[in-house]
């Protein structure tokens, strides 16, 4: 009974061995010159600051939820598009429904400026 898992763990061995060699391979191999600008942390596009009570602009994380939610958008159509003769005309139905919520949700975004960069 354990012989039907032999396949697996020589899977995972070799996984984690190509993986570690990889890895070890660019730390060894790779240039490694570090200057002040590289060791610099970077926060959301804004220098960083000494107060973690000062106040700052959220349009960064604004303009990522929307990135996000219309990205969503396109990652479910590409198995609908794929499967739309199997699914037929409920499918379809169903996708322009959720597409219609999002063009409604974009519109609405749209005219509060909330994709303004003023």
């Amino acid at each position: 009974m354990l012989s039907n898992y032999i396949p697996v763990l020589i899977f995972l061995v070799v996984a984690i061995v190509m993986g570690l060699a990889m890895l070890s391979a660019g730390r060894l191999l790779g240039p490694n010159r570090p200057d002040k600008e590289k060791l610099s942390p970077y926060e959301c596009g804004f220098e960083a600051f000494e107060d973690s009570r000062m106040k700052f602009d959220v349009r960064y994380y604004l303009v990522a939820i929307l990135f996000i939610i219309f990205d969503l958008e396109i990652a479910f159509l590409f198995p609908w598009a794929v499967a739309l003769d199997e699914i037929g005309i409920f499918g379809f139905v169903a996708m322009m429904i959720f597409l219609a919520v999002l063009v409604v949700g974009f519109i609405y975004e749209w005219m509060k400026g909330a994709l303004e960069w003023e």
